[in-house]
């Protein structure tokens, strides 16, 4: 059989074949029965260095993660939640000891999580690679995307939001933040809303500024952290076969890759929290 349409790309999703080149991790089921499988990847950063991507996939608790680590030393962590249709970002971030900084700060922005902004997770676990070697960039590059984080989300309760929280956020338990306009949407899910806490805004604190133009490192002041996923399937691609007959049919036979960055503006109750964010 011929197929027709779009050329197969280095990175495939043959979803008729058996996936021979995955790695399994420890233990062959996750905790929703599909195995939980790993695919690393090499890609180029914006700086022109190359670093390792994990994609990691369990389609029985329809959930992937994606892992990389900037040259910067920062590890920047994205996890979905399909289930719950909620998205967790985590940065751990290197400290500056000599500025007074603890060894690292972690940070967890939680959204929602819409359909189609990534592949879904059992085809996630069926990607594998024709060369693992190829240093890989993005071929779509998506608009950055600037939130408002203004709520606060109590770790204690967090699990009743996305069981991967208690995990992903564990070392971030003071500093979780999430939108209004998201929390809403859970809530009509049924979500708990006393996990949720509206952080001060600058109609409650009028000398509240942004924390690259505040002097003093003690006060209250909002935040901005960006972040890059660098390299992510974010469709599926389709091909066309012709049967005997001359029948058409289409089929999934790759994906497409995108990159994409996240602004995300916060309240910290003082600037020493925020040290990135100051002015140049």
């Amino acid at each position: 059989m011929r197929s027709q349409g779009y050329g197969l790309p280095a990175l495939l999703l043959l979803l008729r074949l058996p996936v021979l080149s995955l790695a399994v991790l420890p233990g062959s089921a996750g905790p929703g029965g599909g195995a939980l499988s790993e695919l690393r990847v090499r890609v180029r950063l914006p700086d022109g260095q190359v670093t390792e991507e994990s994609l990691q996939a369990d389609s029985g608790a329809d959930c992937i993660g994606l892992e990389l680590r900037k040259a910067d030393g920062t590890l920047i962590t994205l996890t979905a939640d399909f289930r719950q249709e909620v998205k967790i970002f985590r940065a751990l971030i290197l400290g500056e000891l000599e500025r007074g900084q603890s060894q690292f700060q972690a940070l967890c922005f939680i959204t929602r999580l819409h359909r189609n902004e990534i592949i879904p997770s059992e085809s996630m676990a069926k990607l594998r690679q024709k060369n693992p070697r190829t240093v890989r960039q993005a071929e779509e590059v998506r608009g950055l995307e600037h939130l408002k984080m203004d709520v606060a989300v109590n770790f204690s309760k967090g699990a009743q939001l996305s069981s991967h929280i208690y995990n992903v956020c564990s070392e971030a338990k003071e500093a979780i933040y999430t939108r209004e306009e998201d929390v809403k949407f859970w809530l009509e899910k049924g979500v708990d809303g006393s996990m949720f806490e509206v952080l001060p805004q600058s109609a409650d604190l009028p000398d509240l500024q942004r924390c690259k133009l505040c002097s003093d490192r003690w006060k209250p002041c909002i935040c901005s952290y960006s972040l890059s996923i660098e390299w992510y399937p974010c469709m599926l691609k389709y091909c066309k076969s012709r049967d005997a007959s001359g029948k058409v049919s289409s089929y999934k036979c790759g994906i497409r890759s995108c990159q994409k960055g996240y602004s995300f503006d916060y309240y910290v109750p003082q600037k020493q929290l925020c040290l990135w964010d100051e002015e140049t």
